[in-house]
């Protein structure tokens, strides 16, 4: 076997404070837990937060959110799993930046055979939080114009073909003229890669001059004014991502001034601790994956050891797709 390990921040910084710690003898289970050996890791855009410190964390602190693998070993008071089990993870206390990581039995999910380690991996996270965006906090229906910022990216790939096969009229925002093909070929009725000040405009235009039902916003800051200029009367304005930095804070009185507009900050924590709602996303999400109705890109593969570079490359959006670290 390789040298066991896992990456750590011991204070928030850039990619560079990541640092690696060997684990000389592997974490053991404690009572409804099981550790797992990673086999892929998924790399997600909260871990950037986790690192720089926009989402406060006690340091020095793994990282990562997400990862898929096989259990190794159980603890105590657990049933319904066994050694050998392939099953995916996510929100580990520990961060899953590891070659083992220890997870709470109640709260795995296991792989169906069509789902492989690596998609599962590029796949749990940014798959819930796209069911979560479009059916728990949008609830959109057939019919209604949706503006997906990032589209080419993690999340946005995702939204943009689950929204149009639940029907929808899908207009995707990417960064650049290569990125919008990507996602005119994901299923998007309109794929734009305008700047922002100018956005708005153009979905009005496309739309009619009646705006989007809602507004899938993973950018943050730079994409917030043109987002809120975009939504129809009693549109909903789903901010859950702050990859440009946090949105400006927003009177109450200016929705009701729009159209009565709705506004939700959600984290995909809140919908996935309740046993039955993170057994429903999971359905809906293999069901997406197994249909074939949402195919998901593994854009690109890094080594584990080489997670700060993988940092880089997403800060700088040279990413397209998922990314995956495999130990």
């Amino acid at each position: 076997m390789s040298a066991a390990f896992r990456l750590i921040v011991p204070a928030p910084g850039g990619p560079e404070a990541i640092e690696r710690e060997a684990l000389d003898k592997l974490p053991e289970p404690g009572a409804g837990e099981v550790r797992i050996r990673t086999t892929a890791i998924g790399l997600n855009y909260i871990d950037v937060y986790h690192r720089s410190g926009l989402y406060p964390r006690s340091y020095p602190s793994g990282l990562g959110s997400e990862a898929a693998g096989v259990i190794d070993a159980l603890g105590s008071d657990v049933s319904g799993w066994a050694a050998g089990d392939r099953v995916a993870c996510l929100f580990v206390p520990g961060g899953t930046y590891a070659t083992h990581a220890i997870a709470r039995a109640d709260a795995l999910f296991a792989l169906p055979d069509d789902v492989d380690d690596a998609l599962a991996a590029a796949t749990m996270l940014k798959g819930l939080t796209a069911w979560m965006l479009i059916e728990k906090c949008a609830r959109v229906a057939a019919g209604q114009a949706v503006l997906v910022h990032a589209a080419a990216g993690g999340v946005g790939s995702i939204a943009v073909q689950w929204l149009k096969a639940i029907g929808a009229v899908v207009i995707g925002h990417a960064g650049s003229p290569e990125k919008a093909k990507r996602v005119h070929a994901l299923g998007a009725a309109h794929a734009l890669f305008t700047p922002f000040e100018t956005l708005a405009a153009e979905v009005l235009a496309l739309t009619g001059g009646v705006g989007v039902a809602a507004a899938l916003d993973g950018v943050g800051k730079d994409s917030w004014q043109a987002s809120l200029d975009s939504l129809a009367r009693r549109g909903v304005m789903v901010t859950y991502g702050n990859a440009s930095g946090p949105v400006p804070p927003i009177a109450p009185l200016e929705l009701s001034r729009r159209g009565s507009l709705m506004l939700t900050r959600p984290t995909l924590g809140d919908f996935v601790a309740n046993p039955q709602e993170r057994k429903e996303g999971a359905q809906r999400l293999f069901a997406m994956l197994s249909s074939g109705a949402v195919k998901v890109e593994i854009g690109q593969r890094f080594a584990l050891a080489d997670a700060a570079e993988a940092h880089r490359a997403l800060e700088a959006r040279r990413t397209t797709g998922s990314t995956i670290l495999l130990p």
